[in-house]
């Protein structure tokens, strides 16, 4: 059951709404004299190239942030992670969520990530050479329930699974209502597909009915080719970080021009 790789789908549309608010959430969390930690579930290689043969396969980052990166000002975090990851790795470098929360955070910051594919954890290892972070080659939701609550108590964790586990839509609420528990005080976030037929319901039902502070953010765009099940994809915050609300419609209203 792990057979995904995110290399044929890195930049697309989904990835430009994760990353975008990814990116601003974590800006917002290191303004301040504070340290935090940044915990992710399912991390993936870390770092991917549009020019590979798994990107011109799908032509996914061609319609998404190829397509779209005037989205962002250049201020815009999103825009800084991108130009820094260019600078340093070249113009058809893409940072996945790993490598972003690595040049967000600073020194007196913490992070973790955990990925079980061994193919993706062998990039990621090799990604994230240079930076100061904890891989683990573990279950991701493992991981989470026993690092929880973290230290620094301040931060964010990015749950990102595929969904090619289709018992992960019956298992996130579960885990998330846990982490609430052990972690009251961290920003809970989750990105999943919108694909035909809607199974991310349920799921978004119980998250709704569980946390009273939540945000849920979702995009629909055309799907990627010819019997492509993606429809769309969706960002839920528990404990929301102040503002990104606003930065989550400003987005709605770009996707919104896709169709």
């Amino acid at each position: 059951m792990l057979s995904y790789q995110h290399a044929f789908h890195a930049g697309n549309l989904a990835d430009v709404q994760k990353h975008a608010l990814l990116a601003w959430a974590l800006d917002y969390l290191t303004r301040k004299d504070k340290p935090v930690s940044y915990l992710e579930t399912h991390a993936g290689r870390g770092l991917y190239r549009l020019s590979a043969p798994e990107a011109e396969k799908t032509g996914e980052a061609a319609k998404g942030i190829l397509a779209h990166a005037d989205w962002f000002p250049a201020a815009h975090p999103y825009a800084q992670r991108l130009a820094e990851t260019r600078a340093m790795l070249g113009d058809d470098a893409y940072p996945g969520s790993p490598l972003i929360a690595a040049m967000t955070l600073r020194d007196i910051d913490r992070l973790h990530l955990a990925e079980l594919h061994p193919q993706e954890h062998a990039g990621l290892v090799q990604a994230m050479q240079g930076w100061e972070a904890d891989i683990r080659k573990q279950d991701g939701f493992e991981m989470a329930l026993s690092l929880c609550p973290p230290t620094p108590r301040r931060g964010l964790l990015l749950c990102d699974p595929s969904f090619e586990v289709k018992e992960d839509y019956d298992r996130i609420p579960k885990v998330f209502a846990a982490l609430a528990r052990k972690w009251n005080v961290g920003i809970l976030a989750l990105w999943y597909p919108i694909l035909r037929g809607g199974p991310h319901g349920p799921m978004v039902a119980a998250l709704k009915a569980q946390h009273a502070d939540i945000l849920v953010h979702e995009v629909r765009f055309p799907p990627a080719r010819d019997g492509h099940r993606m429809e769309g994809s969706g960002m839920i915050f528990v404990n929301p970080p102040f503002g990104l609300a606003d930065e989550a419609a400003r987005l709605s209203a770009l996707y919104k021009g896709l169709r």
